[in-house]
């Protein structure tokens, strides 16, 4: 019942989904990668990725995963306090504050991020030439992880 009403608090987008290929003796084993974004549009999100089976299965684990890795990000008036850049892997991610009204201009994964964290205006540009989803959501979350540690060390 308690896990009814947690479902309810976060909203979920599924990202992206590839199915994975395994070569045995015997052939084929095919498996699916599910990457799955969740947040409270309230300044918590977190990116989960899990392989299962079938879809279902996977999407149910990346939730899951995600539901673990939660971040609390500070938010100022719909954005965030300054600009940031962080890097996952080869993808790297710029986001910059943007004035009440301009809403989201950010795109694919960062835009999701950003969406489902509570910003309603923010500039993101996606700097690395990696088109990956995953590293792309991941970087995003560093930077708002960068700037979480960055408040707290300021005040």
């Amino acid at each position: 019942m308690s896990n009814n009403i947690e479902k309810t608090e976060y909203e979920s987008k599924l990202l992206d989904v590839a199915r994975v290929t395994r070569v045995v003796a015997g052939g084929r084993r095919f498996r699916f990668r599910a990457v799955v974004v969740i947040g409270n549009k309230n300044g918590k999100v977190g990116v989960g990725a899990a392989k299962g089976q079938d879809v279902t299965s996977a999407v149910g684990k990346a939730t899951a995963k995600a539901r673990k890795h939660l971040i609390k990000v500070h938010l100022l008036s719909g954005t965030i306090p300054y600009s940031v850049e962080a890097k996952y892997g080869s993808a790297k991610v710029l986001l910059k504050p943007a004035p009440r009204g301009r809403g989201l201009v950010a795109g694919g994964a960062v835009r999701v991020v950003c969406d489902l964290v509570g910003i309603e205006s923010i500039s993101a540009k996606i700097l690395g030439k990696t088109k990956n989803k995953l590293n792309n959501a991941k970087a995003a979350i560093e930077a708002l992880k960068s700037l979480k540690s960055e408040i707290l060390n300021k005040s």
